[in-house]
């Protein structure tokens, strides 16, 4: 742990506390921490405490899991006092709240209330007394994790969101049974309430009009669709062709993983292990604040056995499995019967064609809508009911409610890798646009002509070197680049196969030069990339197919451009017409 969880806590706990804290009277309640995943499901339930003078929250982390990493960091940013381990073991508390076993739970001075840090309890786990995992025996339902040595709960309450946890708690432990409290799930609750604003999430997420938001999704687990330890190691095959294969303006793609996954094996990691994908315009997405809201806004998941893709399940979000662990799972529960059922990711056909069919044929199963929470919408009030009972005060006048899950920050898509465009002008001069990131193949039906674009900040500068479109996307009036006339003619002064500089200012608007010396604004009348307009116009533009430098055609007043489903009309604001004043012949595109 950090050192800040080191050092004894003085105030508002301690010998000497009663001399130094301005409110000493409180009630204490202490968050009982094991790692980050298990950290969020009490950050979930924390509001339940607000504008309660008669309550002090504390937090001490236990130390026992071996997933340490981001939790002193975590438990900094909540502002309460953090307790040693050593120090909350011997300090008084009215009521203690943990989200996991393990550790000395039982050793803690005050009333323990368990809640789960995933949807319910599903997975099985090596046992800490037998060292190997037990047969169905299930983390958080099995004796050997929920009682002392004695024989006797470790925990005054339990908390389950749906009856048939409790059934199975019965079966495998019916000493247990007595703490067994049904209280719905905050987690699941915050996903329900956010829900109308699916669109702004998307918006955030750069999802344009007529695009599918595909979320990736992986639980940790050697097993899981991002582990490599499953009959098919899935996450090479999958990662380049969701970029290459998926057309850029049609689809969106954004990874959630689990935490443990994150600090496991580090942050920095995982952006190495994902830089191609997110250069070819990936979205990592927060795994405590976004995903909650990435979930909501995602058309379909590519998942496995954890509980976001059940959630997903749970909301009618069509899941396609990458990866399925049965032993992983208890057999009798419901993520087990969810696993079982769920279509399957083929990961050596192509994706296109499975995805069209998934959303084609979903059909939302009653299984995880039903089972994930008994009492949808109600855990706020049921978990503060249990909570005020607990410390043996009256619960606040003010309605029990959870915090709204926060909007996120606009972040679009930023693809820096090198883009293959193929364009096709109807015969009503409608262009047809599809972009494909870094393929490693010509993509499948590839129709019309075809040109590379690339955005000015890639990877390898060399690709610029024969480039038909450079982007750049920014400010208008970023002094950086003096102003987008002046950069786009320097860009095409210095990559001279290159037949058209595009400044994209907005997701409306970008700024074009073209080498024969037309200089315009595209203007849109819907959201998008108008990088795609650039290469539409470039299109437009270049209409000699016979040998020798391209003809340019004149510039037209509009486009429609078509992307997958979508239309856009885009205006064309001629600032300065081609002409001998151009900066040189035109190269010609797909080379």
């Amino acid at each position: 742990m950090g050192e800040d969880l080191k050092h004894r806590v003085r105030v508002p706990v301690g010998p000497e506390a009663a001399r130094w804290a301005t409110r000493g009277r409180c009630r204490r309640v202490l968050l009982v921490v094991h790692n980050v995943t298990a950290a969020t499901r009490l950050l979930d339930v924390l509001p339940l405490f607000r504008d309660d003078l008669r309550v002090q929250v504390l937090a001490t982390c236990t130390g026992s899991s071996p997933f340490q990493a981001g939790v002193a960091e975590l438990l900094a940013s909540t502002g309460v006092p953090v307790l040693p381990w050593e120090q909350a073991l011997s300090t008084p508390a009215d009521l203690a709240i943990s989200a996991s076993f393990g550790g000395q739970l039982a050793d803690l001075k005050g009333k323990l209330t368990v809640l789960s840090h995933g949807v319910g309890y599903n997975k099985t786990l090596t046992a800490p007394d037998t060292g190997h995992r037990t047969p169905d025996t299930v983390f958080g339902l099995g004796p050997e994790w929920i009682l002392t040595a004695g024989g006797t709960p470790i925990a005054d309450a339990m908390v389950f969101s749906h009856p048939e946890q409790i059934d199975r708690l019965a079966k495998s432990c019916p000493e247990a049974l007595p703490t067994a409290v049904l209280a719905g799930d905050p987690c699941f609750d915050r996903i329900l309430a956010a829900r109308h604003h699916r669109d702004r999430y998307r918006r955030a997420l750069g999802v344009h009009p007529g695009q599918r938001l595909v979320l990736l999704n992986s639980t940790w687990n050697p097993t899981s669709l991002f582990g490599d330890a499953g009959p098919e190691d899935v996450l090479p095959l999958l990662l380049p062709r969701l970029t290459s294969e998926l057309p850029a303006d049609e689809y969106r793609v954004a990874a959630v993983l689990h935490p443990n996954i994150w600090h496991g094996h580090g942050p920095g990691q995982i952006r190495l292990w994902l830089d191609r994908a997110r250069r070819a315009g990936l979205a990592l997405v927060d795994p405590l604040e976004g995903w909650r809201q990435a979930l909501i806004a995602a058309d379909v998941v590519l998942g496995d056995f954890g509980s976001v893709s059940y959630y997903a399940a749970a909301c009618g979000t069509p899941v396609l499995l990458g990866a399925d662990d049965p032993e992983a799972l208890g057999t009798e529960s419901p993520v087990a019967a969810f696993v079982r059922s769920a279509p399957r990711l083929d990961p050596y056909r192509a994706l296109p064609p499975q995805l069209d069919r998934l959303l084609a044929e979903h059909r939302p199963l009653d299984g995880p809508a039903e089972l994930t929470s008994s009492a949808p919408g109600q855990s706020a009030a049921l978990l503060r009911g249990l909570f005020y009972g607990i410390i043996g005060i009256p619960e606040p006048a003010a309605p029990a409610v959870l915090d709204p899950l926060p909007l996120p920050p606009y972040e679009p898509p930023l693809r820096t890798a090198p883009l293959r465009v193929l364009t096709r002008t109807g015969t009503d001069g409608t262009i047809t646009v599809r972009r494909f990131a870094e393929p490693r193949y010509e993509p499948d039906d590839a129709e019309g002509e075809g040109h590379l674009a690339v955005h000015e900040d890639t990877l390898d500068p060399g690709v610029l070197e024969s480039a038909d479109v450079v982007l750049r996307y920014g400010e208008a009036d970023d002094p950086r680049f003096g102003s987008p006339r002046q950069w786009a003619a320097e860009v095409l002064d210095r990559y001279r196969s290159a037949s058209l500089a595009a400044y994209v200012t907005g997701p409306r608007e970008c700024e074009v030069l073209h080498r024969g010396g037309l200089r315009c604004r595209l203007t849109s009348d819907t959201p998008g990339d108008p990088a795609v307009h650039a290469s539409a116009l470039l299109a437009r533009l270049h209409t000699d197919p016979g040998p020798g430098p391209a003809a340019t055609a004149p510039a037209p007043t509009t486009l429609t451009v078509v992307t997958g489903t979508h239309l856009a009309r885009v205006r064309v604001t001629v600032d300065r017409e081609g002409g001998p004043e151009g900066t040189g012949h035109a190269a010609r595109p797909g080379r």
